[in-house]
């Protein structure tokens, strides 16, 4: 632990000797500030502020806020963001000791044009940032959707190197990673289940958002804890200069979103409040629709799901500001049919406090308080009779389950603002783990169950980190940095030590107990990060990334896709942490007058101690789970390309992504390298809308993909005289088979309601199909015995969530 803390002190000193050297050479002016949206006054995540004789310069931080410290001689700054009007502003006109306010007006979208203007070289040439994209909502709102429910996560998919395992699977994977190392970040809260019904639709109502960034490499230092990817969705602060409302119903859901400001600001301040408040609701009705049912059967069923979201903000002083957001959401599955009967209930629930302070023009503080929790329950009815397929262990019915994951975090984040060419941030976290694997208790007196309450688990997780983005000349930047983090595994535990046998789960060693706090095992890992960039030309540049990341917690789920039941542990004294190096190299360009972008991507990532489960693994209700689970090595690489029209009337963007993704355990597939359950090797997107009139627009995505890989018997054993037939693989191979090819065409038109600049109503329908050529896509295929006069042949089953076409319409409004 010393070693980690000099090495940290004796990082922090040489990023602050070089960043501190060239301020202190000479005095120079400061310009400080917010920029924000006009139209609602929000702080702006990610606009360019730089001189006009400078190609680069500063980006606003996650809440507006940009210090830019001038050469001599500055004359004038030009401020930008995508989609909006850029603005120049006399440096001499500024007042050096009053922070700037600037607010950036949207770009009109008319009919034959939708172009954003900026000066010098565009911004997704000159950044730093790839494998990142930054979701445009409005977009996203024009695109096709399931039952007219625009969906965040969703979207995400069309995009190169995001893929998921099919309809109805929970979360999504990236870059070869699973679902469990994508960190999904709501206004800094961890979210540990993304979707509403099984996978459908994902949890983030997106009238509630205000900023979605997707980060697949070149991570900054500030973020940890999962190997493949970071999701940091940032709700929307509220509108601090009027009340508006927004929402929509549609054929699933309705929602409903209202803002506005609250206190009254300074008359010298631009902005005429002194803060913002927003709430928003989402609510399916699909259990309101099936209670008027005449069949009493159906009217058993019950499936709906809601969520809540709230966020205020305040200004407490000149530097001082703080925050506070909420969100809840629940989930509930009743099925009953055919005697089959299904009763899940699963919840998230996130709160975020946060204090920006202001400490100087130069040196910008947030700290901030999280607190997350995910559970869920399984209802068993007395009659299910194990016809239920959850991986349960055999017998269980007349009871209830529950699980659930608690975290509690205390992170502190600074950016100092050296000096033109260097900005450096660094910062802290801490964060306390409470994992619930399972407690089943019985639901009568005829219950054949006894209580079963699996014991707690508790860890702690920590880290420090520093990072500085420095320009080097017109051409050149970089982004070097380092995050330690360390990791506790705690008592109260009583723990076992497992040694491998021949065949089967392993087998227990010694056994020791440990009190409360007291710490049973200890991780550190040094995670270096590092972005190079180089502009060729003003339409052109390459860049390259290298960053190594540590995962400390684990999904354990035994199936093709993640489900709400699925559990997660933390690392123990058998369980390692995941590691993971990831390179990436990428060439960018813009084409025709800046309306195309253009950029490919190569990487290559490789993992230490990746998990894989034992044949035969049981994963629920298993107090010896950890002896059911393998470790070895994994590998991804790939090729990701995208092309993205941004002007005129006909704009989308297509995506490719050729990609592998393997695992070698010793133990699995006769210890060779074998095909990750989640692989797919061809991957592409097309997306587009057109505009054909100013109220009439029409949209169409297509995707295909590469069917997953499974595992497939090759012989079958014939028992009582060929009677029972049994498939079984006895080459041991594991995903040996992969599913037909996955494909979808989907489509959508929108009409938009009259518009006038003194009305604000402002309303439009959005007509969907989804699935139009109602394409069976396989999510598994199963295999099981004829039934019929033949018993001894076996039936591979194919298994499709969704086999026809969905339409749908949905009104929407904003006032």
């Amino acid at each position: 632990m010393m070693t980690l803390k000099k090495a940290g002190r004796l990082l922090v000193a040489l990023f602050l000797a070089q960043a501190w050297h060239p301020v202190a050479a000479q005095s120079k002016q400061t310009v400080y500030g917010y920029v924000r949206d006009a139209a609602n006054g929000e702080g702006m995540v990610g606009a360019s502020v730089r001189l006009k004789s400078q190609p680069t310069g500063v980006t606003t931080n996650p809440y507006g806020y940009f210090s830019l410290t001038l050469p001599p001689l500055a004359d004038t700054l030009i401020i930008s963001f995508i989609g909006f009007q850029s603005q120049s502003l006399s440096v001499a006109a500024l007042k050096p000791e009053q922070a700037v306010q600037i607010r950036l007006v949207a770009v009109a979208r008319q009919m034959n044009e939708v172009t954003v203007q900026a000066n010098g070289t565009p911004q997704n040439i000159r950044s730093l940032e790839m494998g990142t994209v930054r979701l445009d909502l409005k977009t996203l709102k024009t695109l096709p959707t399931l039952l007219g429910e625009v969906d965040l996560v969703r979207s995400l998919q069309l995009l190169p190197g995001v893929t998921s395992v099919g309809e109805g699977a929970t979360g999504f994977n990236v870059r070869g990673g699973r679902v469990d190392q994508n960190l999904i970040l709501l206004d800094e809260a961890p979210v540990y289940n993304s979707s509403h019904l099984m996978g459908f639709f994902s949890v983030v109502n997106s009238d509630a958002v205000k900023d979605a960034t997707l980060i697949k490499g070149g991570v900054p230092a500030q973020y940890g804890g999962r190997l493949s990817s970071v999701l940091d969705v940032r709700m929307k602060e509220g509108n601090t200069e009027r009340f508006q409302a927004a929402g929509g119903v549609g054929t699933l859901s309705s929602r409903l979103a209202i803002e506005g400001p609250l206190g009254k600001g300074n008359s010298n301040q631009q902005n005429t409040s002194r803060g913002s408040f927003l709430v928003a609701g989402r609510r399916s009705y699909s259990d309101l629709i099936i209670g008027l049912s005449g069949d009493e059967q159906l009217r058993r069923n019950s499936i709906y799901f809601y969520d809540l979201s709230a966020k205020v903000n305040y200004r407490i002083g000149a530097k001082d500001r703080i925050y506070g957001s909420l969100y809840s959401s629940k989930d509930v599955f009743r099925v009953d049919f055919q005697g089959k009967k299904v009763d899940m209930e699963w919840m998230n629930q996130t709160g975020t406090l946060r204090w920006n302070h202001l400490f100087s023009r130069r040196l910008f503080a947030n700290l901030t308080g999280v607190y997350s929790a995910y559970t869920y329950q399984l209802g068993i009815p007395q009659e299910a009779q194990g016809d239920i397929s959850l991986d349960l262990p055999k017998g269980i019915r007349g009871a209830d389950w529950t699980s659930g994951i608690r975290t509690y975090n205390l992170k502190t984040d600074f950016t100092f603002y050296a000096d033109y060419h260097n900005t450096l941030t660094f910062g802290g976290s801490f964060l306390r783990y409470r994992f619930d694997p399972g407690a089943l208790s019985p639901t009568g007196n005829d219950s054949p169950v006894e209580g079963i309450t699996l014991p707690a688990k508790h860890s702690r997780e920590y880290a420090l980190y520093v990072d500085n983005e420095q320009t080097a000349g017109a051409r050149w930047a970089f982004r070097y940095g380092l995050r330690l983090s360390g990791y506790d595994y705690l008592g109260p535990q009583r723990v076992y030590d497992y040694v491998a046998v021949e065949k089967g789960a392993k087998r227990p060693a010694n056994e020791q107990t440990f009190g409360s706090g007291t710490v049973i095992r200890s991780f550190y890992n040094l995670e270096p990060r590092f972005s190079l960039r180089y502009i060729i030309n003003d339409e052109s540049s390459i860049k390259l990334s290298y960053n190594r990341m540590a995962q400390y917690i684990h999904l354990i789920s035994n199936t093709t896709a993640a489900s709400p039941l699925d559990n997660w542990t933390p690392s123990t004294n058998n369980i390692q942490p995941e590691l993971a190096d990831q390179f990436s190299a990428g060439y960018f360009r813009t084409l025709n007058q800046k309306r195309w972008d253009v950029s490919a991507e190569v990487y290559y990532k490789r993992v230490q101690n990746v998990i894989d489960y034992r044949n035969g693994a049981e994963t629920r209700l298993n107090p010896d789970l950890e002896a059911d689970l393998l470790y070895g090595r994994g590998r991804s690489y790939g090729l990701e390309t995208y092309v993205r029209k941004a002007g005129g009337r006909l704009t989308g963007w297509l995506s490719y992504t050729l990609s592998r993704t393997e695992q070698q355990i010793d133990g699995i597939s006769n210890n060779t390298w074998y095909a990750a359950n989640h692989d797919r090797r061809h991957v592409g997107s097309a997306v587009s809308t057109y505009a054909l009139s100013k109220r009439w627009s029409v949209s169409a995505t297509f995707t295909y993909s590469t069917g997953i890989a499974t595992t497939a018997p090759n012989a079958r054993y014939e028992a009582d005289g060929g009677t029972i037939v049994v498939p079984i693989n006895t080459d041991n191979v594991r995903n040996n088979f992969r599913l037909p090819a996955y494909h979808r065409l989907d489509l959508s038109a929108t009409w938009r309601g009259w518009s006038k600049p003194d009305r604000r109503w402002r309303s439009e329908w959005v007509f969907g199909l989804y699935n139009v050529y109602a394409r069976r896509n396989p999510f598994s295929i199963y295999f099981e015995q004829n039934d019929g006069l033949n018993t001894q042949q076996t039936n591979a089953v194919r298994l499709a969530i969704l086999g026809s076409i969905l339409p749908s319409v949905t009104y929407n409004f904003h006032f």
